[in-house]
C-alpha cells in the first residue's frame, strides 16, 4: 500500500466498511470522498467527506485504488518459538482509531499456548480489553486476533475473550506507545 495517509481517494466501487466506533457494517457508495488516515494492520482507515470513520478491509482496497500488501514469509521467523510468533502476530493488530498496535497499548492481558492436541496442534487462549468498556470494535478486534492467530500452522482454534479488570488505562501502554501519542 503505497498511498500517502491522508490523500484524498474518491471511492471507485461500493465498498463495505465498519463504522467506527459502533463496529457495524456499512456500505460506502461510489463516488464518495474519502481520507485515507491510517494504514496499519492489513486494513485501512479512512474519514468520509459527509462524516465518519471507516474501517475498510482488504476485500475492499480496489474500491479505494490501492493494493493489499503480500504478506511476507520467512523461513528463518518460522524456526523461533511459537510463543514468540504469536506474540509478533498479536502485533499486527491495530485500533482502527489509534496508530498503535495492541499489544504496545496494553490491551492484551493473558496469552497462553495450551497442550498439543494428538495432532499436535495447539490452542491459544487470549485476554484481551479495550480502551473503553462501551467500545463496539470490540468483536472487530476479537475477530482480527483470532483470525491472524489460526493462520498460523501450529495453531489450532484461537480463543479471544474480553475482560475489562482491571479497566485499561493510558498507564498500561508501552512507554513507545505513549511518546509515539505524545503522553509525556
Amino acid at each position: 500500500m503505497a498511498q500517502t495517509p491522508h490523500r484524498e481517494i474518491e471511492l471507485a466501487r461500493d465498498c463495505e466498511a465498519i463504522v467506527i466506533p459502533h463496529g457495524y457494517r456499512t456500505q460506502l457508495t461510489r463516488g464518495t470522498k474519502v481520507r485515507l488516515l491510517q494504514e496499519l494492520g492489513g486494513s485501512v482507515t479512512v474519514s468520509a467527506e459527509f462524516g465518519g470513520l471507516f474501517r475498510v478491509d482488504p476485500d475492499d482496497f480496489d474500491a479505494l485504488g490501492i493494493e493489499p500488501k503480500a504478506r511476507e514469509e520467512s523461513p528463518a521467523a518460522d524456526a523461533r518459538p511459537l510463543d514468540e510468533r504469536v506474540w509478533d502476530v498479536l502485533r499486527t493488530c491495530y485500533d482502527p482509531e489509534i496508530p498503535v498496535d495492541i499489544v504496545e497499548l496494553g490491551l492484551i492481558y493473558d496469552c497462553r499456548l495450551l497442550d498439543p492436541d494428538p495432532a499436535g496442534a495447539r490452542d491459544v487462549e487470549i485476554k484481551m480489553t479495550l480502551t473503553a468498556p462501551g467500545c463496539g470494535m470490540g468483536d472487530v478486534l476479537a475477530e482480527d486476533v483470532r483470525h491472524k492467530l489460526e493462520k498460523l500452522p501450529e495453531i489450532g482454534q484461537a480463543r479471544v475473550e474480553m475482560v475489562f479488570d482491571p479497566p485499561w488505562s493510558q498507564e498500561m501502554m508501552s512507554e513507545a506507545a505513549r511518546l509515539h501519542l505524545g503522553f509525556f
